[in-house]
């Protein structure tokens, strides 16, 4: 590794989300007979276990259709950590832009403009505002794009602009367009023929593309085993997940890796990272190991010392994902999901970690979640200088307000944490706030353009605990330590503290955290978190 989408009750919002959820890998008829497929192979059978730390060198992701947006977006998120990538069937990071609708008309059809230069302006500016890893990091990675000219789920212009948009970046941009395939992820062990968009979703074109997409990432490979030899272990994956709960993101409790002997036995080896596409989960009706079986990698990680991790998305009981899509256009109200801080990249980027050793930062499970003091929260409202400041008393019926009230005045909030909790003696090595959406008007985010709301971290309280006057204008121990970018529902987490956020957090006592805007609004816009829910500081430590 680097240095590092039922009836007309529905709301539309809702029918939306069937749509899209029936869109990608649709119900079709049977599938044809497969072309040329290799004698049957043996598949390895899962045996329970853990994930354990390997000689990890390389690391890359690959995936189809919402699998391969997710594999875009950990590359463009963790560039530090990926070195290169692999998407069929699928579009240019952050492509939905939190917008269901957008994800229907513009990332999968044409009907709408994707906004390429948007998407590309936008990865830059995360770039710069550290919610990405530096841009620089994607200059002259191998990137493998693929489009078959007959799919008609994730139209081709898409795909198109996926090319393009790495291209504006530096990757080294292989594109197969020239093949006659359905929607599907392609291996010669696929039991469809080429053209068709049917269950499992896994064609045989009648070529080895594993081998064209696994030489253009590695540089070259060797020929695939003829029998897969190496073990394939299933793991759970709660510990990884926030708060230690996957099916709360949408993932399933059940993962997998695949580990050949050699990798076992302490050889250097690139990890690959394989993500499935909807309705291609382990436990989706049944559909078990399928991809895994069929996506023609154990064969290659035999003879290529490559470790393959397969993470597992899950249908949600509820309208959010109901076919076990990876999260690519924000359903759950997660508006970070294509950057640092998104809860399924940060769950995929634990299992990696913890698989790169102690040389990584530590897993997911090594955290601790604290909720807020509720009684020491507040916010306070002043003049633009400060002055005449008071406490806000519409918490409880609005929640805390920040930005720019009707009344004129500017609104700060503070939060409070008991951070005595946090095991003794263990080094910190990450923090993140994560808030939730009430309500608001307008956005302050964009008055002025550009505005940023931050989070000052405090060593102690910045007065009394409980929330005062004074706290609007106080000195903190690291101000803008880091930032919340704009959401307008669900839930949303701040990027990581800084090194001087860490270290002011206090291990004995409260650490309070006051939220501002960067700039003062030039015209009335707010918006109100936390009413029913307290917002949370979730740390990790080794």
């Amino acid at each position: 590794m680097r240095s590092s989408p039922a009836a007309r009750l529905l709301r539309p919002a809702a029918l939306l989300l069937l749509l899209v959820a029936a869109h990608v890998f649709p119900t079709s008829a049977p599938p044809a007979a497969a072309a040329q497929t290799p004698a049957a192979v043996r598949a390895p059978v899962p045996v329970p276990g853990e994930l354990r730390p390997h000689d990890v060198s390389d690391v890359y992701s690959v995936g189809i259709s919402s699998g391969g947006y997710m594999a875009t977006q950990l590359h463009v998120a963790y560039s530090g950590t990926f070195d290169g990538s692999a998407a069929f069937a699928s579009g240019p990071n952050h492509c939905a832009q939190n917008d269901l609708n957008k994800a229907l008309l513009a990332c999968m059809d044409t009907l709408q403009d994707l906004q390429l230069d948007k998407l590309e302006q936008t990865t830059r500016d995360w770039s710069a505002q550290g919610l990405v890893d530096p841009v620089a990091n994607l200059a002259g990675d191998p990137v493998y794009v693929f489009s078959g000219s007959g799919d008609t789920t994730v139209k081709r212009p898409v795909a198109d602009a996926l090319s393009d948009y790495y291209g504006r970046f530096g990757a080294r941009v292989r594109y197969n367009n020239s093949t006659a395939a359905g929607h599907a992820w392609i291996s010669p062990l696929g039991p469809n023929s080429c053209t068709v968009t049917a269950n499992p979703w896994i064609n045989n074109c009648g070529f080895d593309a594993e081998r064209d997409l696994l030489g253009h990432l590695l540089g070259s490979v060797n020929a695939p085993a003829g029998t897969p030899g190496g073990t394939l272990t299933q793991f759970d994956q709660n510990p990884y997940a926030p708060g230690g709960q996957a099916r709360a993101i949408s993932l399933d409790e059940k993962g997998f890796v695949y580990v050949p002997g050699t990798c076992q036995d302490g050889a250097t080896c690139d990890l690959i990272v394989a993500l499935h596409g909807c309705k291609q989960g382990y436990s989706y009706q049944g559909f078990g190991s399928q991809f895994i079986d069929k996506a023609y990698l154990n064969e290659y990680a035999d003879t290529n010392n490559l470790i393959v991790l397969y993470p597992q998305a899950v249908p949600t009981t509820t309208l959010d994902n109901p076919n076990g899509c990876w999260n690519w256009w924000g359903y759950q109200g997660d508006s970070a999901y294509a950057r640092h801080g998104g809860k399924q990249i940060e769950t995929v980027m634990a299992m990696v970690r913890t698989l790169g050793g102690d040389s990584t930062p530590p897993p997911a499970g090594n955290r601790i979640t604290l909720a807020s003091t509720d009684a020491q929260d507040g916010y306070i409202k002043a003049a633009a200088d400060g002055s005449g400041a008071s406490v806000g008393t519409l918490e409880t019926t609005y929640g805390l307000a920040l930005g720019r009230g009707s009344d004129g005045r500017y609104n700060r909030s503070v939060l409070s944490f008991d951070t005595s909790r946090i095991p003794a003696g263990k080094n910190l090595t990450r923090a993140y706030v994560t808030l939730t959406h009430s309500s608001g008007s307008g956005s302050p985010w964009t008055s002025p353009t550009g505005n940023r709301l931050l989070v000052d971290v405090h060593h102690g309280c910045l007065g009394t605990c409980p929330v005062e006057p004074t706290d609007w204008s106080a000195t903190t121990t690291a101000p803008g330590s880091a930032e919340v970018t704009a959401f307008t529902s669900g839930t949303t987490s701040s990027t990581n503290l800084s090194t001087a956020g860490l270290a002011a957090v206090n291990r004995t006592g409260v650490t309070q955290l006051r939220l501002r805007f960067a700039a003062n609004q030039t015209s009335h816009a707010y918006v109100f978190v936390n009413k029913d829910t307290r917002a949370t500081l979730t740390v990790e430590y080794q």
